[in-house]
């Protein structure tokens, strides 16, 4: 009874939860208090310099070195009334995880004399060593420069670790030679090429938009385990899953977890990471208990994407962190244990117009509501023109084990809309053929205002196991992975919709130049939209059997594994498609179809060794002891005259437990040998197709027999923290 496994569970047991944590009374009075907001700005810039901030916050105008100097000395000056002495670019490089750099203010003059400084060439830009960042074969190894720019469009914030106080200025990350290494560069050039195209389909219905908006409210999703027990757990600790481990009796069948009472320590880590949160201006307004035992979920109100992005990001780094201070561990794998549901996060999407209209909101006028129309309609196409982007653009290791399974969103691309909107839809179907006028019927008809308490009541009702959903007044992107970095998906969405707003503007645009009235010109392509694009609506039941067969009769994309869904970033169509709207030249493209293809061939590999590991110096040395105990039973009753029949239950465990040592024995062999061939290969697709062709399928082949010594071993002498224990001690 030595093992970290029952060491862990007495720690838990005499755990006191001696954390304590001081609630604000009001959020409001600690949101955005270690954020240089433009409140803040205003109190320590001068005039000058406060509005050369704002304009370039607002319009996206340069701030020339003059005024950076002077934004930058007020920056330090608050930072420093906040205890900060060093600064660091914060930036995005292609880990799914924030870097930074840290220097601090201090510095000396040729005259020997110490002095704190920040100037604005220190804020503008800084030069990391960029060799070890994933590059995808942009550049070489010795090649270790590396640019970070800054992003004023991102507030800078402090960040508090311990007694430390760093201040994180928000930048995009490039290389010597000017490819972005990041994920925030793309993002903001994705967006731009949004608003572009959104504002001239605007103008169309509303010449006073000048800017459109693209807004992001995610969903995340994660666990929460106890420290001491994800510490017993080397497959936890090295991979983020649980690689073995037999379901336990119970798991989510009593449905008795989803929006439950949060259990008292973890509704103190919660509080924690909130106010932590709050600080960093971070909006969070939801937590819940979610569906599986030990799974939560927390959400922010939208926000623009960009800063959407970087506060989720954030958030991820802030909970690991104060997890520990509570002697938890927060799972962010996808699928971390398996049999219940793994994690998503949910990128709640629209677009927004400087006129303060959301764009995915029905209207209150036949007008405003065939504006909605048309960017609802256009987004339907975009998706269906582009679901293999939209796959490639959640595919990972992780999300492998999670899509298609336990609630998660199939592998197949498809969208929900509901009842009415589909009754909508097929609608202005049925006029194929049919020519539109300026006093067509249907056109008064679309009045949907007057049906939106039926609108809402139909979409409350979501379809869960639909990947791309639209619920009232945006659409939500559900297939994205828990771990992973928001704007890969947003990057993405932006850009195909970009696109879409800018063919539907030549088509209407062509069809006005022949004489047709713009209303009308809006109408017939929209209907030649719906009927081009309907086959991508389904409102079924994603997980079941029948819709695989259906979606392969309607010839949608069904790519279930990761090296598979990412050849969509190698296509011509997607080159163009990302270079026409200067969001990725084509060297990029391939540089993170390489990146992409490395991640799943480095996590797979790892996950072989793991249980590699786990299964020869840790579950084969514990059945073999208890193997030998059984063996001792039987020599003993047997010594003492007892008949067969006497120890004939011991010998077929003993039976039992022999063939699924040598089982186990064998196929980690085998897959050791499978990982090795897979190895020798150079290509990067090559290697990854071979990693989940011919090494994943021993994993699962392998657990089936470790999970059964799991029920067959004494239970004093399992070292592995099991699954009981996993999900429910906390």
């Amino acid at each position: 009874m030595s093992s970290l496994r029952f060491k862990a569970i007495d720690k838990l047991t005499a755990f006191k939860g001696e954390v304590e944590v001081a609630s604000p009374a009001k959020i409001t009075a600690i949101f955005n208090e270690n954020v240089f907001t433009l409140k803040t700005a205003r109190e320590f810039l001068s005039d000058e310099a406060y509005k050369s901030l704002a304009a370039s916050i607002k319009g996206g105008k340069r701030i020339d070195r003059n005024m950076a100097s002077q934004i930058a000395a007020g920056m330090r000056q608050w930072a420093e009334s906040k205890g900060v002495t060093h600064f660091t670019h914060w930036f995005q490089p292609l880990t799914n995880a924030a870097a930074e750099k840290h220097d601090s203010f201090f510095t000396i003059k040729g005259d020997g004399t110490a002095i704190e400084e920040f100037d604005g060439a220190a804020l503008i830009q800084q030069e990391p060593d960029a060799s070890s960042f994933p590059s995808g074969g942009l550049r070489a190894t010795f090649e270790a420069r590396g640019y970070t720019a800054w992003d004023p469009s991102s507030p800078a914030f402090i960040i508090e670790i311990g007694q430390g106080h760093t201040l994180c200025i928000p930048t995009i990350f490039v290389s010597y030679t000017g490819e972005s290494l990041d994920y925030k560069a793309p993002l903001l050039k994705a967006l731009e090429a949004l608003n572009k195209s959104a504002v001239e389909v605007c103008n169309y219905f509303d010449r006073n938009v000048t800017k459109v908006t693209a807004t992001l409210g995610w969903e995340q999703e994660y666990f929460v385990i106890d420290a001491g027990l994800a510490n017993a757990r080397p497959d936890l600790i090295m991979t983020g899953r649980t690689v073995f481990g037999h379901s336990p009796a119970k798991g989510q069948q009593l449905e008795d977890h989803y929006f439950g009472s949060i259990p008292e320590r973890i509704y103190t880590f919660m509080r924690d990471f909130e106010n932590e949160s709050y600080k960093l201006g971070i909006p969070l307004r939801t937590r819940h208990n979610e569906v599986a035992p030990s799974q939560f979920e927390c959400a922010p109100i939208f926000e623009e994407v960009n800063i959407a992005v970087d506060h989720n990001v954030l958030l991820m780094d802030v909970m690991s962190r104060v997890a520990k201070r509570h002697g938890l561990v927060v799972l962010l794998h996808e699928k971390p244990f398996a049999g219940i549901n793994g994690s998503g996060k949910h990128n709640n999407w629209s677009m927004a117009t400087d006129t303060g209209v959301n764009l995915l909101a029905p209207g209150k006028t036949p007008k405003t509501n065939l504006m909605f129309l048309t960017f609802f309609v256009n987004t339907i196409k975009a998706v269906h023109d582009h679901a293999d982007l939209m796959r490639a653009a959640i595919a990972s290791a992780g999300n492998d084990h999670r899509l298609g399974a336990n609630e998660a969103p199939p592998a197949i691309i498809s969208i929900f809309i509901g009842k009415f909107l589909s009754e909508v839809l097929t609608e202005v179907e049925s006029r194929v053929g049919k020519k539109f006028s300026e006093q067509d019927e249907i056109m008064l008809k679309l009045d949907i205002h007057k049906t939106i308490p039926e609108l809402l009541l139909d979409n409350t009702d979501r379809n869960r196991t639909s990947p791309f959903a639209f619920t009232g007044n945006k659409f939500e992107f559900r297939a994205v992975g828990s771990s992973a970095n928001c704007a890969n998906a947003m990057i993405t969405l932006n850009t195909i919709m970009a696109d879409t707003l800018g063919q539907f503007k030549k088509e209407v645009d062509g069809l006005i130049e022949k004489g047709e009235k713009k209303e009308v010109a809006i109408m017939q392509v929209i209907q030649q939209y719906i009927v081009h694009s309907k086959k991508v609506l389904f409102e079924g039941d994603g997980y079941s059997e029948e819709w695989e067969k259906e979606a392969a009769r309607r010839g949608l994309p069904n790519v279930k594994t990761t090296p598979l869904a990412l050849d969509a970033l190698s296509t011509s169509k997607a080159k163009h498609l990302f270079e026409a709207h200067h969001v990725y030249n084509h060297l990029e493209l391939e540089a993170r179809h390489e990146i992409a293809l490395e991640d799943y061939i480095k996590k797979v590999q790892i996950e072989g060794r793991v249980i590699g590991d786990l299964a020869t110096n840790h579950i084969l040395p514990t059945a073999i002891n208890y193997q030998n105990n059984l063996i001792q039973n039987v020599k003993g009753l047997k010594e003492l005259g007892l008949k067969e029949s006497a120890y004939k239950a011991q010998l077929d465990v003993l039976q039992e437990i022999s063939e699924h040592i040598q089982i186990v024995r064998s196929k980690v062999e085998e897959m050791t040998e499978a990982r090795k061939d897979a190895n020798a290969l150079t290509h990067s697709r090559d290697k990854a197709l071979a990693y989940n062709d011919k090494v994943k399928p021993f994993f699962d082949e392998i657990r089936y027999h470790v999970d059964k010594l799991e029920l067959l071993v004494d239970d004093t002498q399992w070292e592995l923290p099991k699954y009981r224990e996993l999900v429910f001690l906390r």
